[in-house]
């Protein structure tokens, strides 16, 4: 089985447990992540989940998996689970006492997440930078970002490629003589700015706690021009066509979408 991104970065984690750029990527590729959550019953709805908990030593935990081959390694006879982003289950748990076994078993990133790194997960993916339209006066380059924000930054665009035209990152400032950083995303659908809104609070936060504020200019505006004048532009791939329908969204990018259930 090849390995997965939540157990390349877990390699990097451990290969260096000082590195916070590592840990900071591999809490991001459990929040990006669709896991396979163990549930102690078959719910009526799909807003009615009710986890599985298991109790041991180091305490009370969830289990989630993020490929179903490693979920039926694990399991001895079937078992109810849904699949949701990780974003959804660490909010779904935060606050409870629990923790989260992800990939238990044979699979490189086995690890358990204690009750209060899913706490401080939840909170991470909670913080949505605000969302600023026409408001800054002034755009320069970006100083206050650091080499690991504006990396963190570059790889979650390059995920979020496919519903944005052009991503800037400036220093602005504003009428009333602030600065801060400013992020411009281009031609973003307004049902998509949400998650997306999420998805860059959740990697600035992870990314060394910077404050980010973020605005959805559409694709062509007059601001851009400044934007790439003054402050960092980050190269996008090019989004692959697709073979007979749009790509999907990625995993997160759509809160009100149910979770998958299966048993």
């Amino acid at each position: 089985m090849s390995e997965t991104a939540i157990d390349e970065a877990f390699r990097a984690m451990e290969a260096d447990p000082g590195d916070e750029a590592a840990r900071a990527r591999f809490h991001e590729r459990v929040l990006d992540a669709e896991l396979h959550l163990l549930l102690a019953e078959e719910p009526e709805t799909d807003d009615a989940l009710r986890p599985q908990i298991f109790e041991i030593p180091e305490g009370r935990f969830v289990l989630a998996f993020d490929r179903d081959e490693r979920l039926a390694a694990f399991l001895s006879e079937p078992m109810p689970y849904a699949i949701l982003p990780g974003r959804r289950l660490v909010a779904m748990i935060a606050g409870h006492g629990l923790g989260l076994g992800l990939n238990l078993g044979e699979a490189p990133s086995a690890t358990l997440l204690p009750a209060a790194a899913v706490d401080w997960l939840a909170e991470a993916a909670d913080v949505a930078p605000e969302r600023l339209e026409g408001a800054a006066r002034r755009f320069g380059p970006p100083a206050a970002a650091t080499p690991a924000l504006i990396a963190a930054l570059d790889r979650k665009l390059a995920a979020m490629a496919g519903v944005m035209a052009a991503a800037h990152l400036v220093e602005a400032e504003y009428a009333d003589g602030a600065r801060g950083l400013l992020l411009l995303l281009a031609g973003v659908p307004e049902a998509a700015r949400e998650g997306v809104a999420a998805g860059i609070a959740e990697t600035a936060r992870l990314g060394g706690g910077a404050t980010l504020d973020v605005a959805f200019p559409e694709a062509g505006a007059p601001v851009l021009a400044a934007a790439r004048r003054g402050g960092l532009t980050f190269d996008l791939p090019a989004p692959s066509a697709p073979e007979t329908a749009a790509t999907p969204p990625a995993p997160g990018m759509d809160p009100a979408k149910p979770p998958i259930l299966r048993r």
